[in-house]
């Protein structure tokens, strides 16, 4: 059963119609028309990404969204939205520490008072 339906799978993403490709860091997204049986067209979102190993060896894992016809409008709308809110509350600026060597984590003064509690002042002479 699993295997008659691992081939379906197979079978409806091997019509590739038109594909662009958006690399990003150790992501790479795939952005794919295919065609079912029927010649109707949908589109894959493929999201790769690689990971290294300790010994230099690497592996990619990869998650795919099926997005059919009767949902591109709504996905769309959705998709502007939610861009669109990101953008007008944080600007299109990068802030993080993977993007800036110099990011500074900054925390609120409740989190940085309740994180200076939890430690302990000892003395070398207190040991």
């Amino acid at each position: 059963m699993i295997e008659r339906i691992m081939r379906e799978n197979d079978m409806l993403e091997k019509e590739e119609i038109f594909s662009k490709v958006l690399r990003a860091g150790r992501r790479t997204y795939f952005f794919d028309v295919r065609a079912t049986k029927a010649d109707d067209y949908y589109i894959t979102i493929t999201e790769s990404k690689k990971f290294t190993e300790e010994d230099g060896s690497f592996h990619f894992k990869k998650h795919k969204i099926y997005l059919y016809k009767e949902d591109f409008s709504s996905f769309a709308e959705i998709l502007e939205e939610m861009t669109s809110y990101v953008l007008n509350h944080k600007g299109e600026e990068v802030i993080s520490e993977r993007h800036q060597k110099d990011f500074k984590k900054e925390y609120s003064s409740d989190k940085t008072e309740e994180h200076r509690s939890s430690f302990t002042d000892i003395d070398f002479d207190d040991i």
